[in-house]
């Protein structure tokens, strides 16, 4: 076990250098989808693992929460005028509008930053199809637009599309880079505009493992929206559901003694969504605009497995209310000092219970 002392200095003046950036898929510079690394915090104390390691962390009765949200391909280029754009399609509200993000290609696959709109803009898109944008999500803030479309979305991104990829990454990726084990197709082709990666190293002999050992697994759906490097903005709304089955397991095991431990910052938002105030979960669906923070904290979550995750607000202040600032502060310079890696390919991080694993009596 080790603790880096100054730990909540570590948030404060977070960089992660650009060297540390996971630039391709696990099984491309390793044996598999797993052979990444677990940092495992339990309070102040970390300890580093594989990834492969996951089920000796877990105990039978504990309850992984995963999210079955499908990844789409959802960039297409586009033209405003004359000017080249590339239009990442994030999500769907109820009045058929389109929540989109207009950026600039780079020349090397990936895109940059720009300026949203104007409104009244005609995006011209492939097949002879457009969208037009028409106001900001919301006041004062326009990199994402809601946008009129002539067209249906998910069969444009279907014969068009391909995933959004960010510049820290070496080169496209197939679609089924992006997917996780866990992926379901949704009704009307509805998914995630990036991919929920949190359970990306998870494989169907690790899931096994976890089974045999008594982990439950439960499913939660919510659709991501467009994140952005660049921005530091809490999330949009995004569209979520909780089955009452999965009400009942959260619900249930807890009263058993069980740790409810969500894979990914989308499943403790959903989970939460879903939560009365005094934790109990119950079927939920709709869209959610909900906000973790420390003040707030969790209700219904004890755990997190995620991946490592740039200084985002909201992200950061998610992982604060579980972990609390001193440990987060704690892990993170850990992992900057063990040169883990960042981003949707990189490495993960499991919070648990400030707990003595050798207490648990696995």
């Amino acid at each position: 076990m080790t603790a880096v002392p100054g730990g909540t200095a570590v948030l404060d003046a977070l960089r992660v250098p650009d060297e540390l950036s996971a630039r391709v898929p696990a099984e491309v510079r390793g044996s598999g989808r797993d052979d990444v690394r677990l940092m495992v915090s339990r309070g102040t104390e970390v300890s580093h693992h594989a990834f492969r390691d996951l089920p000796g962390q877990l105990c039978a009765g504990d309850v992984l929460v995963v999210n079955t949200s499908t990844t789409l391909p959802a960039a297409v280029g586009g033209r405003v005028g004359g000017a080249v754009v590339v239009v990442h399609f994030s999500t769907r509200g109820d009045d058929g509008r389109w929540a989109v993000e207009l950026r600039r290609p780079d020349g090397s696959g990936s895109t940059l930053p720009r300026a949203g709109g104007p409104a009244g803009a005609v995006v011209r898109l492939p097949g002879g199809e457009h969208l037009v944008l028409e106001e900001p999500l919301a006041p004062g803030a326009d990199r994402l637009w809601w946008a009129s479309v002539s067209v249906d979305i998910p069969g444009l991104l279907r014969r068009y599309g391909r995933p959004i990829r960010y510049g820290y990454t070496a080169q496209d990726q197939p679609l089924s880079a992006y997917q996780t084990v866990f992926a379901l197709p949704s009704p009307g082709g509805a998914g995630s505009a990036e991919m929920p990666s949190a359970a990306r190293p998870f494989t169907a002999r690790l899931v096994a493992q976890l089974v045999s050992r008594g982990v439950q697994f439960a499913p939660i759906t919510l659709h991501t929206g467009v994140a952005s490097a660049e921005a530091h903005e809490p999330p949009y709304p995004e569209r979520f559901e909780v089955p009452a089955t999965t009400a009942w397991l959260v619900n249930t095991a807890r009263v058993g003694g069980g740790r409810i431990v969500a894979v990914g910052t989308t499943a403790v938002r959903a989970l939460e969504s879903a939560a009365g105030p005094d934790g109990v979960v119950h079927a939920a669906s709709g869209l959610t605009d909900l906000v973790i923070t420390p003040r707030r904290g969790v209700r219904a979550v004890d755990g997190l497995l995620t991946g490592l995750h740039e200084p985002e607000a909201s992200h950061l202040l998610m992982l604060e209310a579980i972990a609390g600032r001193e440990a987060l502060g704690r892990s993170y310079g850990e992992a900057l000092r063990h040169l883990y890696l960042w981003h949707e390919f990189g490495d993960s991080h499991l919070i648990l219970p400030n707990e003595s694993p050798h207490a648990l009596h696995c």
